[in-house]
């Protein structure tokens, strides 16, 4: 049985109580080595800064770096590569801070299962959550993230055309590409996906995505390609007609009550087709706006 995989993550600026879920979460799975680098743009104050970074001292964990200023695109990468170098041989499990993901047994039994297939990286597919009404809501620990955002669906593919698809888990030789979307060489089991429940969706997001674009669009932050951008603005344009928020009641986005505790219901199977069917924006046809 492969030991338990270590835990690698790139993480910005972050509410406290999202790093203290998130780290139960990744605990309830059985990791015990975190491998963490937090990244904060120049807008962040100092105060949230010296915040998360003592609260995850406080949850146990001890940031193997603390860097400041744009976040390039290709800044997540090389802290998380420089990340994998330092977890050492092994399985490296590679979530960002709004990632918790639910597999369809334990870890050590995922990884055994891939190993005897012949297979060197472990896929998911990401299911975005959001509030019931759609709304980019802030959320209390004490309420969980399960009862604040409990709809899943396919927003990121069906409505940003971004892609879907991660890379969870993945050996240590294996390179693995920007935003964990693909390992060049390597194909994941597509019968056996990880949910990649992301929690992207709360207060402040908005803002967010506005400073990207024009970071990204003025040159203030590189980009290897507009992808990013482009997904930021169709967010933007979607909340902007809907008041702000989501619109949950399109049968499109296929949003369903889900729990972190267990995969959604026919899981299987709508992810194998959702990730082999995938495709970038530009090589298909007829795609709907």
């Amino acid at each position: 049985m492969p030991a338990t995989p270590a835990l690698v993550a790139v993480i910005g600026p972050v509410e406290p109580a999202l790093l203290a879920a998130w780290t139960s979460h990744y605990r309830r799975l059985g990791i015990e080595r975190f491998h963490v680098a937090f990244h904060f743009p120049d807008h962040v104050p100092d105060a949230w800064r010296h915040q998360l970074v003592a609260a995850a001292h406080e949850l146990g964990i001890t940031p193997a770096a603390v860097s400041t200023g744009p976040w390039h695109e290709h800044t997540n990468t090389e802290l998380r590569d420089a990340l994998r170098e330092q977890a050492g041989t092994g399985w490296h499990l590679l979530a960002d801070a709004d990632e918790l993901q639910t597999y369809p047994a334990p870890l050590n039994e995922v990884t055994a299962t891939a190993e005897a297939g012949g297979h060197q990286v472990v896929g998911g597919l990401m299911l975005d959550r959001v509030a019931a009404d759609g709304r980019l809501a802030h959320w209390r620990a004490e309420t969980g993230l399960d009862r604040t955002f409990p709809l899943g669906g396919h927003l990121t593919h069906r409505l940003l055309r971004g892609d879907p698809r991660k890379i969870v888990l993945a050996r240590s030789g294996v390179t693995v590409a920007s935003g964990n979307h693909r390992a060049p060489g390597h194909r994941p089991d597509p019968a056996a996906l990880a949910c990649v429940h992301h929690f992207k969706w709360r207060s402040g997001v908005l803002d967010d995505l506005r400073r990207r674009v024009e970071r990204f669009a003025s040159g203030a932050w590189s980009e290897r390609t507009p992808a990013v951008r482009d997904e930021a603005g169709r967010l933007l344009e979607h909340t902007d007609r809907h008041g702000g928020g989501i619109d949950v009641a399109d049968p499109h986005l296929a949003f369903r009550r889900v729990r972190l505790d267990e995969l959604p219901a026919g899981w299987e199977r709508e992810a194998e087709t959702i990730a082999t069917a995938w495709r970038p924006p530009a090589a298909r046809t007829g795609t709907r706006p």
